[in-house]
């Protein structure tokens, strides 16, 4: 049973643009076993108390960001470097619900690949003046 963070429940009756897409990625995040916590103001999911991916709307497009995307195969080519600055993260990008269920099973490969990679231990380098991960936020 998925236990939701009641913060991530205000978080989505306080939406007013992205519902839908932030609904169903939260869904498939869910199914992947991951914890749902609410950390700088957006759902952040877990596993075994390490950050993995977070869930959010921009202006143009909605995503999920991994901690550690720097660090994933990307055979297909889906994930984006936010900034030049952003050393570590990385997102996948939706602007629909259909985007989103028809890449759910690639989501769901990057998610539990991110997940070993969090079990391994690796670390991302980290290049003197630049973000390590995403908006500056640290750890």
């Amino acid at each position: 049973m998925h236990h939701l963070h009641p913060k991530v429940d205000d978080f989505f009756d306080k939406l007013t643009k992205w519902q839908d897409e932030l609904a169903a990625l939260r869904s498939i995040l869910l199914e992947c076993n991951l914890v749902e916590d609410f950390k700088w103001k957006v759902p952040c999911y877990t596993h075994n108390n390490k950050n993995i991916v977070l869930i959010h709307g921009f202006k143009e497009y909605c995503a999920i960001a991994f901690f550690k995307g720097a660090l994933l195969q990307d055979a297909d080519g889906v994930l984006v470097q936010q900034t030049e600055n952003v050393q570590s993260g990385r997102q996948i990008r939706f602007s629909n619900v259909q985007e989103i269920n028809k890449m759910k099973s690639l989501m769901k490969a990057y998610i539990f690949e991110a997940i070993a990679i969090e079990n391994i231990g690796v670390k991302v380098e980290s290049k003197k003046g630049v973000n390590l991960f995403f908006w500056g936020l640290g750890k």
